[in-house]
Protein backbone atom coordinates (compact mmCIF):
# COMPACT_ATOMS: atom_id res chain seq x y z
CA UNK A 1 0.00 0.00 0.00
CA UNK A 2 3.19 2.65 0.95
CA UNK A 3 4.62 1.74 -2.29
CA UNK A 4 1.49 2.49 -4.18
CA UNK A 5 0.94 5.63 -2.60
CA UNK A 6 4.60 6.43 -3.20
CA UNK A 7 4.36 5.64 -7.01
CA UNK A 8 1.48 7.91 -7.29
CA UNK A 9 3.44 10.13 -5.53
CA UNK A 10 5.62 9.93 -8.11
CA UNK A 11 3.36 10.21 -10.79
CA UNK A 12 2.07 13.18 -9.66
CA UNK A 13 5.18 15.43 -9.64
CA UNK A 14 6.07 13.98 -13.21
CA UNK A 15 2.97 15.06 -14.91
CA UNK A 16 2.85 18.24 -12.16
CA UNK A 17 6.64 18.64 -14.69
CA UNK A 18 5.61 17.63 -17.94
CA UNK A 19 2.60 20.17 -17.46
CA UNK A 20 4.92 23.07 -16.39
CA UNK A 21 7.47 21.62 -19.53
CA UNK A 22 5.46 21.06 -22.24
CA UNK A 23 2.17 22.16 -21.77
CA UNK A 24 2.51 25.18 -23.68
CA UNK A 25 4.54 23.42 -27.17
CA UNK A 26 1.54 20.55 -26.90
CA UNK A 27 -1.08 23.46 -27.05
CA UNK A 28 0.74 24.70 -30.03
CA UNK A 29 0.82 21.27 -31.81
CA UNK A 30 -2.62 20.65 -31.12
CA UNK A 31 -3.62 24.00 -32.29
CA UNK A 32 -2.17 23.46 -35.69
CA UNK A 33 -3.45 20.09 -36.11
CA UNK A 34 -6.73 20.61 -34.76
CA UNK A 35 -7.62 24.49 -36.15
CA UNK A 36 -9.37 25.34 -32.89
CA UNK A 37 -8.15 26.83 -29.65
CA UNK A 38 -11.24 25.11 -27.27
CA UNK A 39 -10.20 21.87 -29.19
CA UNK A 40 -6.75 21.84 -28.50
CA UNK A 41 -6.90 22.84 -25.13
CA UNK A 42 -9.22 19.66 -24.69
CA UNK A 43 -6.38 17.84 -26.95
CA UNK A 44 -3.77 18.71 -24.61
CA UNK A 45 -5.97 17.45 -21.53
CA UNK A 46 -6.53 14.04 -23.18
CA UNK A 47 -2.82 13.63 -23.98
CA UNK A 48 -1.85 14.22 -20.21
CA UNK A 49 -4.44 11.86 -19.58
CA UNK A 50 -3.49 9.34 -21.94
CA UNK A 51 0.44 9.69 -20.94
CA UNK A 52 -0.41 9.66 -17.31
CA UNK A 53 -1.97 6.58 -17.48
CA UNK A 54 0.62 4.84 -19.59
CA UNK A 55 3.24 6.48 -17.97
CA UNK A 56 5.19 3.27 -16.98
CA UNK A 57 5.83 2.52 -20.59
CA UNK A 58 7.66 4.87 -20.88
CA UNK A 59 11.39 3.80 -21.53
CA UNK A 60 13.26 6.89 -21.41
CA UNK A 61 12.93 10.14 -19.37
CA UNK A 62 14.85 10.93 -22.64
CA UNK A 63 12.65 10.50 -24.85
CA UNK A 64 9.21 11.80 -22.87
CA UNK A 65 9.12 15.13 -25.33
CA UNK A 66 8.98 12.63 -28.23
CA UNK A 67 6.57 10.74 -26.71
CA UNK A 68 3.74 13.30 -25.35
CA UNK A 69 4.57 14.57 -28.77
CA UNK A 70 3.29 11.78 -30.58
CA UNK A 71 0.46 10.91 -27.85
CA UNK A 72 -0.84 14.49 -28.70
CA UNK A 73 -0.64 13.81 -32.56
CA UNK A 74 -2.47 10.84 -32.33
CA UNK A 75 -5.15 12.29 -29.90
CA UNK A 76 -5.55 15.42 -32.34
CA UNK A 77 -6.21 12.74 -35.06
CA UNK A 78 -8.34 10.73 -33.16
CA UNK A 79 -10.49 13.73 -33.41
CA UNK A 80 -10.49 14.91 -36.18
CA UNK A 81 -12.34 11.45 -37.30
CA UNK A 82 -14.46 11.91 -35.01
CA UNK A 83 -18.07 12.53 -37.13
CA UNK A 84 -19.13 16.27 -35.63
CA UNK A 85 -15.44 17.16 -36.24
CA UNK A 86 -15.77 17.10 -40.20
CA UNK A 87 -19.55 19.33 -39.37
CA UNK A 88 -17.70 22.64 -37.94
CA UNK A 89 -16.71 25.44 -39.88
CA UNK A 90 -12.36 25.08 -39.33
CA UNK A 91 -11.12 27.97 -42.01
CA UNK A 92 -8.17 29.92 -39.87
CA UNK A 93 -8.31 33.46 -40.15
CA UNK A 94 -6.33 36.12 -37.89
CA UNK A 95 -9.42 36.53 -35.46
CA UNK A 96 -9.24 32.65 -34.69
CA UNK A 97 -5.94 32.39 -33.40
CA UNK A 98 -5.12 31.91 -29.82
CA UNK A 99 -3.89 35.13 -28.10
CA UNK A 100 -0.72 35.13 -28.30
CA UNK A 101 1.89 35.38 -24.85
CA UNK A 102 4.07 38.12 -27.00
CA UNK A 103 2.61 40.87 -29.84
CA UNK A 104 2.63 38.71 -33.12
CA UNK A 105 4.25 40.69 -35.85
CA UNK A 106 2.63 40.85 -38.99
CA UNK A 107 5.27 38.49 -40.87
CA UNK A 108 4.52 35.77 -37.63
CA UNK A 109 1.05 36.34 -38.62
CA UNK A 110 1.57 35.23 -42.68
CA UNK A 111 3.48 32.37 -41.57
CA UNK A 112 0.99 30.69 -39.14
CA UNK A 113 -1.80 30.99 -41.27
CA UNK A 114 0.54 29.35 -44.52
CA UNK A 115 1.68 26.84 -41.95
CA UNK A 116 -2.11 26.23 -41.53
CA UNK A 117 -2.82 25.54 -45.23
CA UNK A 118 -0.18 22.66 -45.75
CA UNK A 119 -1.11 19.53 -45.79
CA UNK A 120 -1.59 17.82 -42.75
CA UNK A 121 1.60 15.45 -42.67
CA UNK A 122 3.25 18.07 -43.97
CA UNK A 123 2.04 20.36 -41.11
CA UNK A 124 3.12 17.87 -38.69
CA UNK A 125 6.65 17.75 -39.66
CA UNK A 126 7.34 21.22 -40.21
CA UNK A 127 6.01 21.80 -36.93
CA UNK A 128 7.72 19.13 -34.89
CA UNK A 129 11.16 19.85 -36.61
CA UNK A 130 11.14 23.79 -36.64
CA UNK A 131 8.29 24.58 -33.60
CA UNK A 132 9.06 21.57 -31.16
CA UNK A 133 12.79 21.43 -32.26
CA UNK A 134 12.65 17.71 -32.75
CA UNK A 135 15.67 16.06 -35.23
CA UNK A 136 14.39 14.02 -38.39
CA UNK A 137 15.22 10.57 -36.61
CA UNK A 138 12.71 11.95 -33.47
CA UNK A 139 9.75 12.96 -36.12
CA UNK A 140 10.47 9.23 -38.10
CA UNK A 141 10.67 7.35 -34.95
CA UNK A 142 7.39 9.24 -33.64
CA UNK A 143 5.16 8.94 -36.59
CA UNK A 144 6.55 5.71 -37.40
CA UNK A 145 8.03 6.48 -41.00
CA UNK A 146 11.39 6.54 -42.64
CA UNK A 147 13.70 9.40 -42.07
CA UNK A 148 13.83 10.20 -45.85
CA UNK A 149 9.96 10.30 -45.75
CA UNK A 150 10.48 13.34 -43.14
CA UNK A 151 12.87 14.55 -44.71
CA UNK A 152 10.94 15.21 -48.21
CA UNK A 153 7.93 16.31 -46.54
CA UNK A 154 10.02 18.51 -44.72
CA UNK A 155 11.36 19.85 -47.84
CA UNK A 156 7.91 19.95 -49.28
CA UNK A 157 6.84 22.29 -46.52
CA UNK A 158 9.71 24.52 -46.93
CA UNK A 159 9.02 24.84 -50.23
CA UNK A 160 4.86 25.82 -50.06
CA UNK A 161 5.67 27.85 -47.09
CA UNK A 162 8.12 30.24 -48.99
CA UNK A 163 6.08 30.21 -52.32
CA UNK A 164 2.92 30.85 -50.35
CA UNK A 165 4.83 33.90 -48.34
CA UNK A 166 6.31 35.25 -51.69
CA UNK A 167 2.40 35.73 -52.92
CA UNK A 168 1.68 37.58 -49.77
CA UNK A 169 -1.35 37.39 -48.11
CA UNK A 170 -4.72 36.86 -49.22
CA UNK A 171 -3.47 34.15 -51.68
CA UNK A 172 -3.83 31.25 -50.78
Amino acid sequence: MAAEREAGGIHDQTLRRWVEQYQLALLRMCYLCLRDAALAEDAVQETFLKAYRTMPSLRAQRYEKTWLMRIAINTCRDMRRSRWFRYVDRRVTPETLPQAAEPFEEKDEALTLALMKLPERCREIVVLHYYQQLSIAEIARMLNVSASTVSTQLSRGKKKLRAALERGPGHG
